[in-house]
């Protein structure tokens, strides 16, 4: 029988009881918050038990909510039960003022490259992490690109306007 949200609810909720919370499943997928000093314990407690086999880490990124006072940063790690097919979404969240999570590395190999990437755009600080520097943009940067901590891009500029790409005004 195939491996439901509600087994792993279930089991994560017997293993840490109400330490992991805003269980939800947006899409069917199972998604779930910890507190973000327990990401390596939940991490390795869904690779480690037996009737759940999460070995295979499907992405780890990053997302930035500015008005949400110290929690301004989530770091989403996406994980694939191959067994039985399963994904599941884990969530962590953490102030812009100190942005320490521990790095995944050491289960997930994959996590080395996505957390370098994420602290490239993000500015997320993976605490043990081999190698943690920028991936994409260059080391001179001194800021984290995919904050939302810019103004939208102003929609006055001529150099915008339809009309310089052909639409709009009169057709000729």
């Amino acid at each position: 029988m195939a491996l439901s949200n509600e087994e792993i609810k279930n089991k994560l909720t017997e293993k840490f009881g109400d330490v992991l919370t805003n269980f939800d499943e947006p899409y069917g997928m199972l998604s779930f918050e910890a507190p973000k000093d327990m990401n390596l314990k939940v991490l390795q407690f869904l690779y480690d038990e037996e009737s759940l086999h999460f070995q295979f880490l499907t992405d780890l990124c990053a997302v930035h909510y500015p008005d949400d006072k110290g929690r301004e940063l989530a770091v989403v790690y996406h994980l694939h039960n191959l067994v039985e097919n399963v994904r599941i979404r884990l969530k962590v969240f953490t102030g812009i003022e100190k942005p320490d999570v521990f790095t995944a590395t050491k289960l997930f190999s994959a996590a080395n490259w996505m957390e370098r990437e994420t602290f490239d755009f993000f500015g997320v600080n993976f605490v043990g992490h081999p190698n943690l520097k920028r991936i994409l943009n260059v080391e001179e940067m001194n800021y984290f690109p995919l904050r939302k901590e810019f103004p939208m891009e102003d929609q006055t500029r001529v150099d915008k306007d339809d009309e310089m790409f052909g639409r709009g005004g009169s057709i000729i």
